[in-house]
Protein backbone atom coordinates (compact mmCIF):
# COMPACT_ATOMS: atom_id res chain seq x y z
CA UNK A 1 0.00 0.00 0.00
CA UNK A 2 1.39 3.30 -0.95
CA UNK A 3 1.30 6.45 1.09
CA UNK A 4 -1.22 7.94 -1.37
CA UNK A 5 -3.64 5.01 -0.78
CA UNK A 6 -3.09 5.19 2.99
CA UNK A 7 -4.25 8.81 2.97
CA UNK A 8 -7.46 7.71 1.31
CA UNK A 9 -6.44 8.62 -2.18
CA UNK A 10 -6.51 6.47 -5.29
CA UNK A 11 -4.24 6.41 -8.34
CA UNK A 12 -7.29 6.37 -10.59
CA UNK A 13 -8.52 9.60 -9.07
CA UNK A 14 -5.30 11.58 -9.82
CA UNK A 15 -6.19 12.32 -13.46
CA UNK A 16 -9.74 13.52 -12.79
CA UNK A 17 -8.36 15.86 -10.17
CA UNK A 18 -6.12 17.38 -12.84
CA UNK A 19 -9.10 17.78 -15.21
CA UNK A 20 -11.02 19.52 -12.46
CA UNK A 21 -8.12 21.94 -12.00
CA UNK A 22 -8.15 22.78 -15.68
CA UNK A 23 -11.89 23.28 -15.62
CA UNK A 24 -11.58 25.57 -12.61
CA UNK A 25 -8.85 27.56 -14.40
CA UNK A 26 -11.10 27.89 -17.47
CA UNK A 27 -13.96 29.11 -15.31
CA UNK A 28 -11.62 31.64 -13.73
CA UNK A 29 -10.62 33.00 -17.20
CA UNK A 30 -14.24 33.14 -18.23
CA UNK A 31 -15.02 35.08 -15.10
CA UNK A 32 -12.11 37.42 -15.85
CA UNK A 33 -13.27 38.09 -19.44
CA UNK A 34 -16.85 38.35 -18.21
CA UNK A 35 -15.78 41.37 -16.20
CA UNK A 36 -14.60 43.19 -19.37
CA UNK A 37 -16.89 45.08 -21.79
CA UNK A 38 -15.59 42.92 -24.70
CA UNK A 39 -15.50 39.24 -25.35
CA UNK A 40 -12.43 37.08 -25.03
CA UNK A 41 -12.53 36.20 -28.73
CA UNK A 42 -12.39 39.85 -29.69
CA UNK A 43 -9.41 40.44 -27.41
CA UNK A 44 -7.59 37.50 -28.98
CA UNK A 45 -8.33 38.79 -32.49
CA UNK A 46 -7.07 42.27 -31.57
CA UNK A 47 -3.91 40.69 -30.20
CA UNK A 48 -3.32 38.85 -33.48
CA UNK A 49 -3.90 42.08 -35.44
CA UNK A 50 -1.42 43.93 -33.27
CA UNK A 51 1.14 41.21 -33.75
CA UNK A 52 0.59 41.26 -37.49
CA UNK A 53 0.89 45.07 -37.62
CA UNK A 54 4.13 44.98 -35.65
CA UNK A 55 5.52 42.39 -38.06
CA UNK A 56 4.61 44.55 -41.06
CA UNK A 57 6.20 47.61 -39.44
CA UNK A 58 9.41 45.65 -38.87
CA UNK A 59 9.46 44.54 -42.49
CA UNK A 60 8.93 48.13 -43.72
CA UNK A 61 11.70 49.39 -41.46
CA UNK A 62 14.08 46.76 -42.80
CA UNK A 63 13.15 47.69 -46.37
CA UNK A 64 13.89 51.35 -45.67
CA UNK A 65 17.18 50.49 -44.01
CA UNK A 66 18.30 48.55 -47.05
CA UNK A 67 16.86 51.23 -49.41
CA UNK A 68 14.71 48.72 -51.24
CA UNK A 69 12.11 51.32 -52.42
CA UNK A 70 14.85 53.61 -53.75
CA UNK A 71 16.54 50.71 -55.50
CA UNK A 72 13.26 49.72 -57.07
CA UNK A 73 12.59 53.31 -58.17
CA UNK A 74 16.07 53.64 -59.68
CA UNK A 75 15.64 50.40 -61.58
CA UNK A 76 12.29 51.54 -62.94
CA UNK A 77 13.82 54.89 -63.96
CA UNK A 78 16.72 53.15 -65.70
CA UNK A 79 14.27 50.95 -67.55
CA UNK A 80 12.39 54.05 -68.76
CA UNK A 81 15.72 55.57 -69.85
CA UNK A 82 16.64 52.45 -71.81
CA UNK A 83 13.27 52.68 -73.52
CA UNK A 84 14.41 55.97 -75.12
CA UNK A 85 13.65 58.53 -72.41
CA UNK A 86 17.22 59.61 -71.64
CA UNK A 87 18.95 63.00 -71.91
CA UNK A 88 20.30 63.51 -75.41
CA UNK A 89 20.05 67.31 -75.62
CA UNK A 90 20.50 70.22 -73.22
CA UNK A 91 18.72 73.45 -74.18
CA UNK A 92 20.09 76.59 -72.50
CA UNK A 93 18.15 79.86 -72.47
CA UNK A 94 18.84 83.37 -71.19
CA UNK A 95 22.64 83.57 -71.46
CA UNK A 96 24.11 86.89 -72.64
CA UNK A 97 27.33 87.28 -70.66
CA UNK A 98 28.06 83.94 -69.02
CA UNK A 99 29.89 81.18 -70.88
CA UNK A 100 27.73 78.22 -71.93
CA UNK A 101 30.29 75.51 -71.19
CA UNK A 102 29.96 75.65 -67.34
CA UNK A 103 26.18 75.33 -67.68
CA UNK A 104 26.55 72.27 -69.93
CA UNK A 105 29.00 70.77 -67.46
CA UNK A 106 26.51 71.08 -64.58
CA UNK A 107 23.52 69.86 -66.63
CA UNK A 108 25.35 66.75 -67.81
CA UNK A 109 26.95 65.91 -64.46
CA UNK A 110 24.27 63.44 -63.36
CA UNK A 111 24.43 60.01 -61.69
CA UNK A 112 22.14 58.74 -64.43
CA UNK A 113 21.10 60.21 -67.77
CA UNK A 114 17.66 58.57 -67.59
CA UNK A 115 15.29 61.52 -67.79
CA UNK A 116 13.09 60.44 -64.83
CA UNK A 117 16.17 60.20 -62.60
CA UNK A 118 17.52 63.72 -63.28
CA UNK A 119 17.66 65.57 -59.94
CA UNK A 120 16.10 68.89 -60.96
CA UNK A 121 16.55 70.55 -57.56
CA UNK A 122 20.21 69.58 -57.14
CA UNK A 123 21.00 70.75 -60.68
CA UNK A 124 19.43 74.15 -59.99
CA UNK A 125 21.33 74.46 -56.69
CA UNK A 126 24.65 73.91 -58.49
CA UNK A 127 23.79 76.50 -61.13
CA UNK A 128 22.96 79.05 -58.44
CA UNK A 129 26.59 78.89 -57.27
CA UNK A 130 27.73 80.86 -60.34
CA UNK A 131 28.00 84.61 -59.78
CA UNK A 132 26.27 85.47 -63.04
CA UNK A 133 23.18 83.40 -62.19
CA UNK A 134 20.45 85.35 -60.41
CA UNK A 135 17.87 82.60 -60.89
CA UNK A 136 17.68 79.28 -62.72
CA UNK A 137 14.86 76.99 -63.80
CA UNK A 138 15.53 73.39 -64.80
CA UNK A 139 12.86 71.20 -66.40
CA UNK A 140 12.42 68.03 -68.45
CA UNK A 141 11.07 68.08 -71.98
CA UNK A 142 10.05 64.62 -72.96
CA UNK A 143 11.30 62.46 -74.47
CA UNK A 144 15.01 63.42 -74.35
CA UNK A 145 15.70 67.12 -73.51
CA UNK A 146 16.80 68.90 -70.36
CA UNK A 147 15.89 72.61 -70.44
CA UNK A 148 17.94 75.13 -68.43
CA UNK A 149 16.57 78.69 -68.27
CA UNK A 150 19.02 81.19 -66.75
CA UNK A 151 18.22 84.68 -65.43
CA UNK A 152 21.51 86.59 -65.44
CA UNK A 153 22.58 89.39 -63.14
CA UNK A 154 23.24 92.74 -64.81
CA UNK A 155 26.71 94.29 -64.38
CA UNK A 156 26.56 97.78 -62.91
CA UNK A 157 30.10 98.63 -61.74
CA UNK A 158 33.70 97.49 -61.42
CA UNK A 159 35.02 96.88 -57.92
CA UNK A 160 38.70 97.50 -57.20
CA UNK A 161 39.97 95.85 -54.04
CA UNK A 162 43.31 94.27 -53.06
CA UNK A 163 44.74 95.12 -56.48
CA UNK A 164 42.04 93.14 -58.23
CA UNK A 165 39.23 94.23 -60.51
CA UNK A 166 35.88 92.45 -60.44
CA UNK A 167 32.63 93.00 -62.29
CA UNK A 168 29.69 93.38 -59.86
CA UNK A 169 25.95 93.93 -60.07
CA UNK A 170 23.87 96.47 -58.14
CA UNK A 171 23.66 94.07 -55.18
CA UNK A 172 27.44 93.86 -54.95
CA UNK A 173 27.63 90.24 -56.14
CA UNK A 174 30.93 89.48 -57.88
CA UNK A 175 30.18 88.31 -61.42
CA UNK A 176 33.57 87.88 -63.01
CA UNK A 177 37.17 89.07 -62.97
CA UNK A 178 38.11 92.02 -65.17
CA UNK A 179 41.37 92.53 -67.03
CA UNK A 180 42.93 95.96 -66.83
CA UNK A 181 43.22 96.11 -70.62
CA UNK A 182 39.58 95.16 -71.14
CA UNK A 183 37.64 97.25 -68.66
CA UNK A 184 34.00 97.89 -69.63
CA UNK A 185 32.55 101.39 -69.56
CA UNK A 186 31.14 101.19 -66.02
CA UNK A 187 31.69 103.17 -62.81
CA UNK A 188 34.68 102.14 -60.70
CA UNK A 189 34.12 101.65 -56.96
CA UNK A 190 37.14 101.34 -54.69
CA UNK A 191 37.71 100.10 -51.18
CA UNK A 192 36.67 97.36 -48.73
CA UNK A 193 32.94 96.57 -48.93
CA UNK A 194 32.48 99.21 -51.62
CA UNK A 195 30.72 96.56 -53.70
CA UNK A 196 27.97 96.35 -51.07
CA UNK A 197 27.30 100.09 -51.44
CA UNK A 198 26.74 100.07 -55.20
CA UNK A 199 22.98 100.54 -54.90
CA UNK A 200 23.35 103.54 -52.59
CA UNK A 201 25.96 105.04 -54.94
CA UNK A 202 23.53 104.66 -57.83
CA UNK A 203 20.83 106.52 -55.92
CA UNK A 204 23.35 109.19 -55.02
CA UNK A 205 24.40 109.79 -58.64
CA UNK A 206 20.79 109.88 -59.79
CA UNK A 207 20.29 112.92 -57.53
CA UNK A 208 22.67 114.87 -59.82
CA UNK A 209 22.49 113.12 -63.21
CA UNK A 210 24.40 115.92 -64.98
CA UNK A 211 27.56 114.75 -63.18
CA UNK A 212 27.17 111.08 -64.07
CA UNK A 213 29.05 111.27 -67.37
CA UNK A 214 31.96 113.09 -65.65
CA UNK A 215 32.40 110.53 -62.84
CA UNK A 216 35.53 108.38 -63.05
CA UNK A 217 35.45 106.48 -59.73
CA UNK A 218 34.02 106.44 -56.23
CA UNK A 219 35.94 105.41 -53.11
CA UNK A 220 34.14 104.14 -50.03
CA UNK A 221 35.95 105.78 -47.11
CA UNK A 222 35.96 104.28 -43.61
CA UNK A 223 32.78 102.28 -44.31
CA UNK A 224 30.77 105.48 -43.89
CA UNK A 225 31.04 107.95 -46.81
CA UNK A 226 32.09 108.51 -50.46
CA UNK A 227 34.89 110.35 -52.20
CA UNK A 228 33.96 110.96 -55.85
CA UNK A 229 36.71 111.40 -58.43
CA UNK A 230 35.90 113.08 -61.75
CA UNK A 231 37.48 112.41 -65.12
CA UNK A 232 39.09 115.88 -65.05
CA UNK A 233 41.05 114.80 -61.93
CA UNK A 234 39.21 116.54 -59.07
CA UNK A 235 37.96 114.73 -55.95
CA UNK A 236 34.76 115.62 -54.10
CA UNK A 237 34.54 114.54 -50.43
CA UNK A 238 30.91 114.00 -49.46
CA UNK A 239 29.46 113.87 -45.93
CA UNK A 240 28.25 110.77 -44.12
CA UNK A 241 24.67 109.64 -44.59
CA UNK A 242 22.85 109.12 -47.87
CA UNK A 243 20.54 112.12 -47.57
CA UNK A 244 23.31 114.50 -46.52
CA UNK A 245 25.48 113.25 -49.39
CA UNK A 246 22.65 113.79 -51.88
CA UNK A 247 22.11 117.37 -50.75
CA UNK A 248 25.83 118.10 -50.97
CA UNK A 249 26.11 116.59 -54.44
CA UNK A 250 23.09 118.52 -55.74
CA UNK A 251 24.60 121.75 -54.37
CA UNK A 252 27.95 120.95 -55.99
CA UNK A 253 26.28 120.28 -59.34
CA UNK A 254 24.51 123.64 -59.17
CA UNK A 255 27.75 125.42 -58.28
CA UNK A 256 29.57 123.68 -61.14
CA UNK A 257 26.92 124.91 -63.57
CA UNK A 258 27.39 128.45 -62.31
CA UNK A 259 31.19 128.60 -62.07
CA UNK A 260 32.55 125.58 -64.00
CA UNK A 261 34.44 124.19 -61.02
CA UNK A 262 35.52 121.03 -62.81
CA UNK A 263 38.47 121.21 -65.18
CA UNK A 264 39.69 124.60 -63.99
CA UNK A 265 42.77 123.71 -61.94
CA UNK A 266 41.30 122.80 -58.56
CA UNK A 267 42.27 119.52 -56.91
CA UNK A 268 39.81 118.70 -54.12
CA UNK A 269 36.42 119.90 -52.89
CA UNK A 270 35.47 119.11 -49.32
CA UNK A 271 31.78 119.25 -48.34
CA UNK A 272 31.91 117.05 -45.25
CA UNK A 273 30.97 119.94 -42.94
CA UNK A 274 27.45 121.21 -43.44
CA UNK A 275 27.39 124.82 -44.67
CA UNK A 276 31.07 124.83 -45.65
CA UNK A 277 32.77 124.39 -49.02
CA UNK A 278 36.52 123.86 -48.70
CA UNK A 279 38.85 123.78 -51.70
CA UNK A 280 42.38 122.55 -52.28
CA UNK A 281 44.06 124.32 -55.18
CA UNK A 282 46.38 122.89 -57.81
CA UNK A 283 49.95 121.84 -57.17
CA UNK A 284 51.12 124.09 -59.98
CA UNK A 285 51.34 127.80 -59.10
CA UNK A 286 49.66 130.03 -61.63
CA UNK A 287 47.01 127.50 -62.74
CA UNK A 288 43.68 129.05 -63.50
CA UNK A 289 41.10 129.21 -60.73
CA UNK A 290 37.45 129.69 -61.66
CA UNK A 291 35.75 132.98 -61.05
CA UNK A 292 33.23 132.85 -58.25
CA UNK A 293 29.78 134.32 -58.64
CA UNK A 294 28.23 136.30 -55.76
CA UNK A 295 26.04 133.32 -54.91
CA UNK A 296 28.95 130.92 -54.68
CA UNK A 297 31.38 130.52 -51.76
CA UNK A 298 34.39 132.90 -51.70
CA UNK A 299 37.51 131.81 -53.57
CA UNK A 300 40.45 130.32 -51.69
CA UNK A 301 43.35 132.59 -50.66
CA UNK A 302 46.27 132.91 -53.08
CA UNK A 303 49.06 130.40 -52.87
CA UNK A 304 52.71 130.53 -53.85
CA UNK A 305 54.04 126.96 -53.82
CA UNK A 306 52.76 123.44 -53.54
CA UNK A 307 49.27 122.23 -52.70
CA UNK A 308 47.52 124.10 -49.96
CA UNK A 309 44.85 122.52 -47.76
CA UNK A 310 42.36 125.08 -46.59
CA UNK A 311 41.25 122.84 -43.74
CA UNK A 312 42.56 119.99 -41.70
CA UNK A 313 41.50 116.51 -42.71
CA UNK A 314 38.38 115.54 -40.81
Amino acid sequence: MTARVARGGSPARGRPASAKARAAKGRKKAQTFAGLPVSGDLIRRVGWWLLGGASVAVLIALALVFRLPQMAGVEIGEAIGRAGFSVKRVEIKGLKHMQRLPVYAVALDQPSMALPLIDIGATRDRLMQFGWVKDARVSRRWPDTLVVDIVERQPSAIWQHNRRLALIDNEGVVLDQVRLDAMPDLPLVIGPDANKQTASLGRLIEAAPQLKAMLASATWIGARRWDLRFQSGETLALPEGEEAAKKALVLFARMDQQTALLGRGLVRFDMRIAGKFIVRVSRNPGDAVPDVTPDAPPPPPPVNTGPTDLTKTI
